[in-house]
């Protein structure tokens, strides 16, 4: 396998799910910070304020705030290239709509990157990773406010002019066709309808939705287009999440089915922020939904002149798209889709297809020809520690060991991938149930779903085997 000499391995984390501190040092509350804890079996709740006696496990979730310097210390005894992190918005600007940004909050993140540096660790910044103020919410139902697109673009302004000299790689959105899910309202959009409570069913209204997906697409071009402007050293992504999708039978029915859902999940976002134009099939999919984009003059040029230099995504699974209206969607599938009878399954029902990642890959490169970076991949399990103290999470190597071996033979086939961060690297809250049981990392922290736990951190039999991966830059999986 041929990975580039400079290929940059890492690991990916998220604020609301890993920073803690939800309200020090003047942070303000987050979309996040409304969501309480949940299960593979009981959905999380939104609330609109926080209630006594409820877990909000984004509030603590493992405390990076305090133990940022002992975290990046294991990223670099691993060998991280890169970390990507985001950066919490109301850390910067509480309520979102504040003139000047909260220094304490940009000390902090001066502090994260000089870390950072001090171990040669490239930082790579998702500027909004599912935590939008939440006085955006309530001022505007989030952005459904055409009002967030000059709230996001003043804190861009602020963080490019701070870490000018500390950050290269950026991301704007964190899987930004979360939008075209009904569960991306409050998740990704902060949008919260009236009578929505149960984070996975929400109350949806999709003009609202793609009003507000339109809102995040102008916003990211003006991010882009201010960089490219102001600093030219920046390096500027998008970040979808990626799913394959395959139809069930040959069935031309299924065929077209699973075209169509490739269309919406993938490039419906994808061609906005790398051509820089909506898709041919855009209209056609807004009369389906019944959705009138209001656009304002000058839009569609900014989505022309902001477009993303490299392309990056997650990849959890695949799916398979049946016309049959009497085939059960898959549990673990967030997608939508019905189980594939060849893939076996995680702990939380995610189908597991290494092969869809080189599929995928050489899909994306096909259409975009640009270079693509997997920002997040991982196996959410359940992780025992042994009498003896050990943690010998075997599964999770065998999972990241397919897939970095097809990543290797998508590279072979021509494709340009220039990175690869595993999703969770140290333990976090799932975005999806917010239970701390379903871990990723290769380092176990040592907090549990009632919100107990010492916060110590302990190596996974994962973390020497990634240590080895990356020092082989790839070509030892063994």
């Amino acid at each position: 396998m041929s990975f580039k000499k400079d290929f940059m391995w890492g690991g990916a984390t998220a604020a609301n799910q890993y920073e803690g501190a939800w309200d020090v040092d003047g942070k303000g509350p987050s979309t996040s910070d409304m969501c309480t804890n949940g299960s593979h079996k009981v959905p999380k709740r939104i609330t609109r304020e926080t209630e006594k006696g409820v877990l909000y496990p984004s509030h603590e979730a493992t405390d990076f705030y305090h133990h940022y310097a002992e975290d990046i210390a294991l990223m670099a005894e691993m060998g991280f290239k890169v970390f990507r992190l985001s950066i919490n918005w109301t850390r910067i600007f509480p309520s979102g709509m504040e003139t000047e940004p909260n220094e304490k909050g940009l000390e902090f993140y001066d502090k994260v990157f000089d870390e950072c540096k001090k171990y040669n660790i490239e930082p790579l910044v998702t500027i909004s990773h599912y935590e939008m103020p939440y006085a955006l919410t309530k001022a505007y139902n989030g952005w459904a406010g055409r009002e967030c697109i000059d709230c996001f673009v003043r804190y861009c302004e602020a963080i490019f002019d701070r870490y000018q000299d500390k950050v290269k790689y950026w991301l704007t959105f964190n899987e930004i066709n979360a939008g075209t899910w009904p569960m991306g309202n409050f998740l990704s959009l902060g949008i919260l309808n009236e009578g929505t409570t149960d984070f996975m069913h929400q109350v949806d209204i999709p003009q609202l939705r793609f009003q507000g997906l339109h809102h995040q697409f102008v916003a990211s071009a003006k991010a882009v287009k201010l960089a490219h402007e102001k600093y030219p050293q920046f390096k500027m992504g998008n970040m979808i999440a990626i799913s394959a999708a395959y139809p069930y039978t040959c069935n031309p029915e299924d065929v077209l089915l699973a075209q169509e859902d490739m269309q919406l999940g993938n490039w419906y976002c994808g061609d906005v922020m790398v051509r820089g134009e909506y898709p041919y099939f855009a209209k056609k999919l807004w009369k389906k939904n019944n959705v009138e984009i209001k656009m304002e003059p000058g839009d569609l040029e900014i989505l022309k002149e902001g477009t993303v230099d490299f392309f990056t995504f997650s990849y959890y699974m695949s799916r398979c798209s049946s016309a049959d209206p009497k085939m059960a969607v898959g549990e673990g599938n967030l997608m939508g889709g019905v189980p594939n009878p060849y893939l076996k399954s995680s702990d939380w029902g995610w189908q597991i297809d290494p092969k869809g990642l080189r599929f995928i890959l050489n899909e994306i490169y096909a259409r975009y020809q640009i270079p693509l970076m997997v920002v997040e991949n991982g196996l959410g399990a359940y992780d025992k520690i042994e009498d003896d103290g050990t943690i010998n999470d075997t599964y999770r190597i065998d999972y990241l060991r397919e897939h970095i071996e097809e990543m290797g033979k998508a590279i072979d086939d021509g494709v340009d991938l220039i990175g690869y961060t595993t999703w969770g690297c140290i333990d976090l809250v799932s975005a999806s149930t917010g239970e701390m049981a379903k871990r990723y990392g290769f380092v176990f922290v040592d907090k549990y779903d009632d919100g107990t736990g010492t916060l110590e951190r302990k190596k996974k039999k994962s973390f020497d085997w990634y240590k080895k991966v990356i020092a082989s830059n790839g070509t030892d999986l063994s």
